[in-house]
């Protein structure tokens, strides 16, 4: 699993640089087909439910499920959520980032990124044996909400392995202590989902872009971390 989070990573490091004003989000999907097979792994994502592609790409108000297009440009100001899976040899990884377009985004929404961020690294800091998977969901929701942010909750992050999605469920909202106990050799793919405005959402007619009910941005950060002895070890670095 650390050799297909690292392809992830990999993936995720070239498409985003190649993002910038005028770039479409096709383009970053073909770029990113091209990369995930040059690395010897398979995407996870395309065919998953029909689901046509290999990167989810969520612009702006879009939260995550975003279906590239040859229509959808990229505009300085834009924020774009690159959501990417590989499976290698039977392991899957999957990590999510949220990237600027161009060096000038409203102060709001570079903040929006920052919080979102720093909550997935405070819920990785409670992947450790024992806790509960409440203490990795209570450390997003608290960090989130005391920034004036609200999270989602609608979707969730995962347990995963051989299969992309496994048990446990782990929301980005919780209660601390409560839920599924964390043991050795579990693997969680924690994925703060961020709204600058509501936590409410819709899905759009292509039945899977999940966008704000009420239009504002929302930033989507995601790691896969190990539980061991050490403490968390992060596979999509």
């Amino acid at each position: 699993m650390r050799r297909s989070g690292r392809i992830v990573r990999q993936v995720l490091d070239y498409v985003g640089g190649l993002i910038a004003p005028g770039v479409t989000t096709m383009g970053l999907e073909r770029a990113a087909e091209r990369k995930i097979r040059d690395l010897g792994a398979k995407p996870a994502f395309k065919g998953y439910y029909d689901y046509p592609c290999v990167l989810c790409t969520s612009v702006n108000e879009e939260i995550v499920h975003g279906i590239p297009s040859d229509k959808r440009v990229l505009k300085a100001g834009d924020i774009v959520s690159v959501d990417c899976g590989v499976v290698l040899d039977g392991y899957y990884g999957d990590a999510a980032v949220t990237f600027p377009v161009g060096d000038s985004i409203a102060e709001e929404v570079r903040k929006l990124l920052d919080v979102t961020k720093a909550a997935l690294y405070k819920a990785i800091q409670q992947v450790r044996i024992g806790n509960a998977v409440g203490d990795v969901s209570a450390a997003v929701q608290e960090h989130v909400e005391a920034n004036g942010f609200s999270v989602v909750r609608e979707f969730v992050g995962h347990g995963i392995g051989t299969k992309l999605h496994e048990e446990p469920q782990v929301p980005n909202f919780g209660t601390r202590g409560h839920g599924a106990r964390l043991r050795e050799g579990m693997v969680l793919a924690i994925e703060p989902m961020v709204n600058s405005g509501q936590p409410g959402t819709r899905v759009l007619e292509d039945k899977w872009t999940a966008v704000t009910a009420d239009g504002s941005a929302s930033a989507h950060f995601e790691h896969c971390v190990a539980v061991t002895k050490e403490g968390p070890m992060i596979l999509t670095e």
